[in-house]
């Protein structure tokens, strides 16, 4: 069984793949891209996929209202995968806000530059402290 921080990572590579996909104007299934990306189904994984492609639009404009003179689409792909994921969860679960910053942080460590990880760290204590979640 993955930990949940795996999980996350797998997240974030679907919903990559998907925005990639997306923003190419290709075909994109998000089952497939899941199926592709997972050995065997997960319902963390398929909600939260799922939740963050149905919230995209919303999350997006959350994001943009808590960053100066900057817009998610100016954000490399996978920290704006990452970023739309932490905001989710932050959101729509029950997970503390301190382990959604946390692993969102963890994950733009090893993904994204530092000024990405400064600016999702930035956005997501905004969140917290402002949207009251």
């Amino acid at each position: 069984m993955a930990t949940r921080s795996l999980l996350r990572e797998k997240i974030m590579v679907i919903l990559y793949q998907y925005d990639l996909m997306k923003s190419n104007d290709l075909p994109c299934d998000v089952e497939e891209i899941m199926k592709d990306n997972m050995e065997v189904e997960n319902d963390f994984v398929k909600d939260m996929v799922y939740g963050v492609v149905t919230y995209q639009t919303e999350l997006d404009k959350l994001a943009n209202s808590k960053m100066k003179d900057w817009d998610i689409k100016r954000i490399d792909k996978t920290g704006a995968a990452i970023l739309r994921l932490a905001l989710y969860e932050l959101k729509y679960t029950d997970t503390p806000f301190e382990v959604v910053i946390n692993e969102a942080v963890e994950l733009a460590k090893k993904y994204s530059d530092d000024a990405v990880r400064k600016m999702i760290n930035a956005v997501l204590d905004k969140v917290v402290k402002e949207e009251n979640v």
